[in-house]
């Protein structure tokens, strides 16, 4: 059995494409990225620590599977998910019009090894009026959403232009866990 670190329902779901039975197991784990750390080490770190503390109480033979996708604007900035409207409006003028990378981390843990691997997706958003941006947050499409908006969503039509994976950018890059699966010798 395959356990999920992470209550997100879209990870879940994109767990469930590939046709991989799972648990979903959420682990509580402080994201406060380091003033030192990059953005990537960050990720690779968080994901680690949401594995770990996932693994907490399972037998030490569980596979455990997490993630951790951040939202990056072009000088290392992570935005994270927004704390309030206030905060959202910011993340989204630091986004608008500009290009912006997605990055998820994926770790895999069983027993004492961990495999982690991470995909960069590359994305631009057009122009964002403030209206439609008060509009999207009345949606309440941004709460818990890393950078304050889904790409699933309502948000998808502000992309101009997108290089990367999809899945990667809703929080589960498919190919990716796909071959740290494989590469770790997990099989359902």
């Amino acid at each position: 059995m395959l356990y999920l670190a992470s209550a997100s329902p879209r990870r879940s779901e994109l767990l469930n494409q590939l046709g991989i039975e799972h648990q979903v197991v959420v682990a509580d784990v402080p994201e406060v990225r380091a003033l030192d750390e990059t953005a990537l080490a960050y990720g690779y770190r968080v994901s680690l620590a949401k594995a770990e503390a996932a693994s907490k109480g399972l037998p030490e033979s569980a596979w455990v599977l997490s993630a951790d996708t951040e939202v990056i604007v072009m000088d290392d900035e992570t935005l994270g998910k927004p704390k309030d409207k206030v905060h959202f409006m910011h993340m989204m003028r630091r986004l608008s019009g500009q290009a912006h990378a997605v990055q998820t981390v994926i770790c895999l843990k069983h027993g004492h090894q961990c495999w982690q691997n991470h995909q960069l997706s590359l994305i631009t958003f057009r122009s964002l009026g403030d209206q439609e941006l008060e509009a999207y947050w009345l949606s309440r499409e941004p709460e818990g959403k890393a950078g304050g908006y889904a790409i699933q969503g309502r948000a998808q039509a502000w992309i101009s232009q997108f290089q990367g994976s999809y899945s990667g950018v809703m929080g589960l890059p498919l190919y990716e866990t796909e071959q740290l699966l494989t590469l770790a010798g997990y099989s359902a």
